[in-house]
């Protein structure tokens, strides 16, 4: 047997921990965006469009921890759940930061916006991130999965 019949083989008896880690780097990731936009006491974060990023937050934390723990045992479903993820992920940046980003609000009777230039950076940093990492345990795990079915596939 050579070294990468090896590798292979031992890999059904392994944990795909690279794909899981990158996932819950994601999440890591995701609660640092939403730490920073729930710290902040504006009047502009409270409405229906703030109660749905709750609630998607935690189907979100959720859904990539299943994932996670998917891709663990070299199940490819659960890459393509981790891309729809990093997708909405990048698409959120379009929502609720871009909005808050370009809305002005008046406090103690001065004009601001409700989400300063540095925080904006900083959150699609965070999402941005999320969603790398998403992708990226996404197509570890694939290729990863496609080789272990492959190298069982060719032991029978």
């Amino acid at each position: 047997m050579n070294e990468q019949s090896v590798k292979l083989d031992r890999m059904r008896y392994t944990k795909n921990t690279t794909s899981s880690r990158l996932a819950l780097v994601a999440i890591v990731f995701n609660v640092f965006y939403f730490v920073s936009i729930y710290k902040t006491n504006v009047d502009f974060y409270y409405n229906l469009l703030m109660g749905a990023s709750i609630l998607y937050n935690l189907v979100f934390m959720l859904a990539t921890f299943l994932s996670s723990e998917g891709v663990k045992n070299y199940k490819s479903g659960y890459s393509y759940v981790l891309c729809a993820l990093g997708i909405i992920q990048i698409a959120r940046i379009f929502i609720l930061p871009m909005k808050a980003h370009a809305t002005t609000v008046t406090v103690s009777g001065a004009e601001m916006l409700a989400m300063s230039n540095g925080q904006f950076v900083r959150v699609v940093i965070y999402l941005v991130i999320s969603a790398i990492c998403l992708f990226a345990a996404a197509a570890v795990n694939l290729q990863k999965s496609r080789a272990l079915q492959a190298h069982v596939a060719g032991l029978e």
